[in-house]
């Protein structure tokens, strides 16, 4: 028997699949299973037709040729789904914890690892403008993804999504938009103020991130690594925290080793143990 030839408008082998998953995982530390070829030829064949590249033949080449492109790429591949005060008892204990931490008078520093658009850091500092009124705090946010940081610094959002916050909180830390911006929202001056972002790529040997961390958010980063990726991630983070430092991970997420660099503290929060 036959196999049926490709119908799709561009051909994509196992071959293609194996190069850039093999490249993907390289570059980014994300491993892309067989689960997902059909979903790397739909978000890549979308690069391709803006791009005017005729075939995966000559985008693979082109990937070899114009090494930036790896990261146009990554970006096609990942999902950034966010919201703000997702997983909300997040921040309650990140409110408990600034708190505690607030009486030694120190600035709090928070990371936010994989910050997507922004509603996670902007989040973190509404929060901790709440539980620490007049104490110094900042937030780096970072994300692999160019194209949602500079989403993230633009700090305007969608009307929708910040009327799902108490009126209290839109009345404090955003502005309704008029004219052009009628439908959306920006986040006050104030607070984006304490929220820094730049383009971090875990799998870099040496991150811009200085030790000392109260708290590091990497919520749903993980389930993208293997197992070895998430383990040397793991120690990394452990590394950065003050003692008893937290790490918030996702719903779908678990610490290795985590009797080892952490001990859990609540639902998907865990807590340094050295």
């Amino acid at each position: 028997m036959m196999a049926s030839a490709d119908t799709r408008e561009f051909p994509f082998s196992a071959e293609h699949f194996r190069l850039i998953s093999e490249r993907v995982y390289r570059f980014s530390g994300i491993r892309l299973p067989e689960g997902k070829r059909e979903m790397v030829y739909a978000r890549l064949a979308r690069r391709l037709r803006s791009l005017g590249i005729a075939s995966f033949d000559d985008y693979v080449q082109f990937l070899e040729l114009e090494p930036a492109e790896w990261e146009h790429c990554t970006n096609a591949l990942t999902t950034n789904v966010t919201a703000f005060y997702r997983e909300a008892h997040h921040f309650t204990v990140l409110a408990e914890h600034a708190r505690a931490s607030a009486v030694a008078g120190e600035p709090l520093r928070i990371w936010s690892a994989g910050c997507s658009t922004g509603e996670e850091p902007y989040t973190i500092a509404m929060c901790l403008a709440e539980a620490i009124a007049g104490n110094a705090f900042s937030v780096v946010a970072s994300d692999l993804d160019t194209q949602v940081l500079a989403a993230a610094r633009e700090a305007v959002y969608a009307l929708a999504s910040v009327q799902k916050l108490e009126p209290e909180r839109q009345k404090r830390f955003f502005m309704r938009g008029s004219g052009r911006f009628e439908g959306k929202a920006r986040v006050r001056r104030e607070l984006a103020a304490h929220v820094e972002f730049m383009r971090v790529n875990l799998m870099d040997r040496e991150w811009p991130i200085e030790p000392g961390l109260d708290a590091i958010f990497c919520r749903n980063v993980m389930i993208y690594f293997d197992k070895p990726t998430q383990r040397r991630l793991v120690e990394r983070f452990a590394a950065l925290l003050k003692p008893k430092g937290l790490f918030f991970a996702g719903h779908a997420e678990s610490l290795i080793d985590q009797g080892v660099h952490f001990r859990l503290r609540g639902q998907t929060v865990y807590e340094l143990a050295k």
